[in-house]
């Protein structure tokens, strides 16, 4: 597999999880962040993330499809898959017990995928 179909399975996934988190955040966030999902302060906070997702991955969709700046949607990527890990390793205490080992392996994939895509496809 190349590094652009990976990259775009990456957006997709980036798409699906994003979009679900804009249209039904209480759904999507509850396994992530708890019963605060359900309640419309999460789910502003949710909406927010899920259309900055959306955003990422439609950029990075359209770079590709180009054939130029796909490395700087990767990189936007990569921040801010780091970003949900760190604020979601500081708040360990508080999230269902299967958040933190589920964000890890997502976020943290994704954050190692998308420095070798970046890096790969500049």
């Amino acid at each position: 597999m190349t590094a652009r179909s990976l990259a775009r399975l990456q957006a997709a996934g980036r798409l699906v999880l994003g979009g679900g988190l804009t249209v039904a955040p209480g759904l999507v966030a509850g396994g992530w962040v708890g019963g605060v999902a359900d309640k419309r302060d999460g789910q502003a906070l949710a909406i927010g993330l899920g259309a900055r997702d959306v955003a990422i991955a439609l950029g990075t969709l359209r770079a590709l499809r180009v054939g130029r700046g796909a490395g700087a949607w990767l990189r936007a990527g990569v921040i801010a898959d780091a970003a949900d890990l760190v604020a979601t390793l500081r708040a360990r205490d508080s999230l269902p017990p299967l958040a933190v080992p589920a964000v890890a392996a997502i976020a943290g994939g994704s954050v190692l995928l998308g420095a070798y895509l970046q890096s790969a496809l500049d």
